[in-house]
Formats: structure tokens, C-alpha cells, sequence
């Protein structure tokens, strides 16, 4: 039996110069954290029982085949005269991995509809009457990733898909501590600081035999207004989608576009 190695911690009133990266880890130790004493200068902490954690959470996202998941998000943007504004929005989740996915995502601003059947990616503007369809096959990860790169069109949370991968990105996290623990919806958890070059993560792990993530706080720290995107996480386990979910069928009078490649475009 092997004994884990202590998890180094920070007190709550040094959060804010010490936050870290990726979305990430559960309850470390049943014991109190240990709050790491020291100034701001010193080398940041990459905790490696705090590593550990990230990529168990990891596995155990991607050992679910069936969910749902919701989430209430606020997001920040920031206007040329350094004037910040804040957004909401809602996301819905129909997942059966690896390689289906619906998702609804409501804002403020706009409403857009994403379904992903393990060869074609649709995105639908129900209010327009308006929707695209590009060839993507692959795992749900690999998808999120391509037409994001390809297509600049970004699905939110998809690090979600991606965390427990070899792109999810462990590699980039330079600082990765445990800060404390905290309750999120009535629900147990513990609240970790992550960091990586350009992103601070802050993210809630339910405790127990369930680490998933219930709340992440990304805050942009190469823009100097530091915007932030913050999302409270509702997870249903039980949900089992049916097949047809994943598969648009265009509305009456609805209008297909082409979705045009970055690169082809400019």
C-alpha cells in the first residue's frame, strides 16, 4: 500500500495570485488542507497528488457512455474602451459517447443548436431558420476540435469532451493546487486552482465517488481586462438519449448555408 503524497494548498486570501489550469480534480485527501505558507515570487506549485486527480477525473468522465449535462454560464466581454460586459447563457447536453452528441445553447444574444452523429456535424440557428452541415467524423473530442479549428466555431465547455484524452491538455499546467473545500448546489465538493500559460481555471469536484466537475471559473490572464467565463455544471448519469437525438432533421422552411473554412475564407 502506497501512502499519497500531502496536497499543497493556499489560503482563501491568496486565491486570486495563485489560480491554475484545465478543468480538473476531486476530493485529494480526507484530511484539511495544507495551506501553503511563502510570497508570491516563489516557483509555482505543480502538486503532483493534484495531477494525479486531474487524470482520474479524466478517465472517469470518459468511462461514462450515457449522460446529460447542464449549464448556467456567465461570460465576460470586454469593449474597446476597456469597459466590461457580462453575458448569460444556458447549455444542454445529450451525450452517448464517443461519438454522439446534441446541444442547445441559449444566450442572450443568440440561440444555436449543435448535433454530432460520429460522421456530420450540424449547427442550426432555429430563430433564422438557418443551419450548416460539414463531414466530420470521429470521436465527439475530435470533432469539437476540428471545427473549431477549422470552421472557428467554438462549442461551449468542449474541453469537457476532450479532459481524460491525450489533448486534454495535462501537459500545459504549470501550477495545480487545492485551495479548499466549498458546497456547489448542496452538493459537496472541493475547489482546485489551476494554471497554465495565458489561462487560470478554477473548478468544484463533487466529493465521493462521483468527480465530476460541478462549477469552473476561466479567467483569460494574457488580456490585461482578464475577462472570466464561468459555468455551474447539473450532471444526469442516468440519462440514455435515443439515436434520433443526434440527427437534425431540417424544420419547414428551413435554409441550409455553407459553412465556409477559415483558411478558404480569408
Amino acid at each position: 500500500m502506497s501512502i499519497q503524497p500531502p496536497v499543497t494548498s493556499i489560503p482563501r486570501s491568496r486565491v486570486s495570485r495563485c489560480i491554475g489550469s484545465v478543468l480538473a480534480a476531486t476530493m485529494l485527501l480526507a484530511a484539511p488542507p495544507l495551506y501553503a505558507q511563502g510570497t508570491a515570487a516563489e516557483a509555482p506549485v505543480r502538486d503532483a497528488a493534484v495531477m494525479k486527480r486531474l487524470a482520474e477525473v479524466g478517465n472517469y468522465l470518459r468511462a461514462q457512455k450515457h449522460f446529460a449535462v447542464k449549464a448556467d454560464a456567465v461570460v465576460d466581454e470586454v469593449l474597446l474602451s476597456g469597459q466590461k460586459l457580462q453575458f448569460t447563457s444556458t447549455v444542454d447536453y445529450q451525450v452517448s459517447s464517443p461519438d454522439k452528441l446534441r446541444a442547445s445553447v441559449r444566450s442572450d444574444r443568440k440561440y444555436r443548436d449543435y448535433y454530432f452523429d460520429g460522421k456530420t456535424l450540424t449547427q442550426v440557428a432555429p430563430r433564422n431558420g438557418y443551419y450548416a452541415s460539414v463531414p466530420l467524423p470521429g470521436t465527439i473530442g475530435e470533432a469539437m476540435t476540428a471545427v473549431a479549428q477549422r470552421y472557428e466555431v467554438e462549442i461551449p465547455l468542449a474541453d469537457l469532451f476532450l479532459w481524460g484524452t491525450p489533448k486534454g491538455g495535462l501537459d500545459d499546467v504549470t501550477a495545480a493546487l487545492l485551495v479548499g473545500p466549498a458546497r456547489i448546489g448542496g452538493v459537496d465538493a472541493d475547489h482546485f486552482a489551476l494554471r497554465q500559460p495565458g489561462v487560470d481555471w478554477q473548478v468544484w469536484v463533487e466529493r465521493g465517488a462521483r468527480p465530476l466537475p460541478l462549477k469552473v471559473v476561466i479567467t483569460t490572464t494574457d488580456d490585461p481586462a482578464q475577462p472570466q467565463y464561468a459555468a455551474t455544471l447539473k450532471w444526469d448519469l442516468k440519462a440514455n438519449p435515443a439515436a434520433s437525438v443526434f440527427t437534425y432533421v431540417p424544420a419547414k422552411g428551413a435554409h441550409r448555408i455553407e459553412l465556409k473554412p477559415v483558411a478558404a475564407a480569408k
